[in-house]
């Protein structure tokens, strides 16, 4: 079983990628701390450093070096599927899960840890909701491709589990 996780900043990818690994018993992974590895550096630097398309290319490679790979629950960045066909790649790979999570919700996990996030480091507290909000429209044409799709109060382990099982046996 190969499951994406796909979403914006602060939607909680990593949190379920850490909570579904346990209880389906498989390897997880995070796309952005692979990519730190791989440079030797923080995704703030490599956004500094040598700019979003490097970053992007060094994405979807990485990504794409799960082919190999049977089973895990991979955490990707919030915009990986919008760039180089990741997201059709991924849902010919597994199963996509777009954890579309409320903005204000967000904005509250984000707030306290945008410094080191390079989209929004430099971005005044009070506009974070509109960029977050226009962010999500932007890459909306490509979350919703994602096979499930969990907002709001669905976005429980017990219905995430069920609707793998389900897109399993689909």
């Amino acid at each position: 079983m190969k499951i994406f996780l796909i979403g914006m900043m602060g939607s909680g990818k990593s949190y379920w990628k850490d909570r579904l690994a346990k209880k389906l018993k498989l390897p997880k992974y995070d796309l952005d701390q692979l990519i730190e590895e791989v440079e030797d550096r923080s995704i703030e630097q490599i956004f500094n450093e040598s700019g979003e398309d490097h970053f992007r290319k060094m994405e979807s490679i990485v990504l794409k070096w799960f082919a190999d790979k049977d089973e895990y629950i991979l955490a990707t960045g919030g915009g990986t599927p919008c760039f180089f066909d990741n997201i059709d790649w991924m849902n010919s790979e597994g199963i996509t899960i777009w954890i579309d999570e409320d903005i204000d919700a967000m904005v509250k996990r984000l707030l306290p840890e945008k410094d080191h996030r390079p989209l929004i480091a430099k971005l005044p507290g009070k506009d974070l909701y509109t960029f977050l909000e226009s962010k999500r429209a932007e890459r909306k044409q490509f979350y919703s491709k994602a096979k499930i799709v969990v907002t709001g109060k669905n976005i429980t382990e017990a219905n995430l589990i069920a609707l793998i099982k389900e897109q399993r046996h689909a």
